[in-house]
């Protein structure tokens, strides 16, 4: 080894596990391929298959985006579903009660 020379590091990939695991609280189905392809990241990187962790990083990112994505949207829709069923029953004005 030359004086003065430094082996070259790797470069760090984002695995997206952190995004993966707060998907999965938002919408599961999509958030396991996602869990599944961060987990992948490590393991290429240390074979030094760095073009395979990258797409795996990538694919992982992609599918905790749409996990959060149709997660926040089922719950705004819920929301607002159970916010207008409230005040249609509030407004109907229908006093009868059994």
């Amino acid at each position: 080894m030359q004086p003065g020379y430094q082996p070259q590091q790797p470069p760090q990939i984002n695995n997206n596990m952190t995004m993966s695991i707060v998907a999965i609280f938002l919408f599961w189905p999509l958030a396991i391929p996602a869990i599944i392809n961060a987990s992948k990241v490590n393991p290429l990187l240390q074979q030094g298959d760095y073009a395979g962790a990258q797409a795996a990083a990538a694919e992982s990112k992609k599918w905790s985006k749409w996990a959060l994505i149709v997660g926040i949207a089922w719950y705004v829709i819920v929301l607002l579903c159970c916010l207008l069923g409230g005040l249609a029953g509030m407004m109907s004005g229908d006093s009868t009660a059994y």
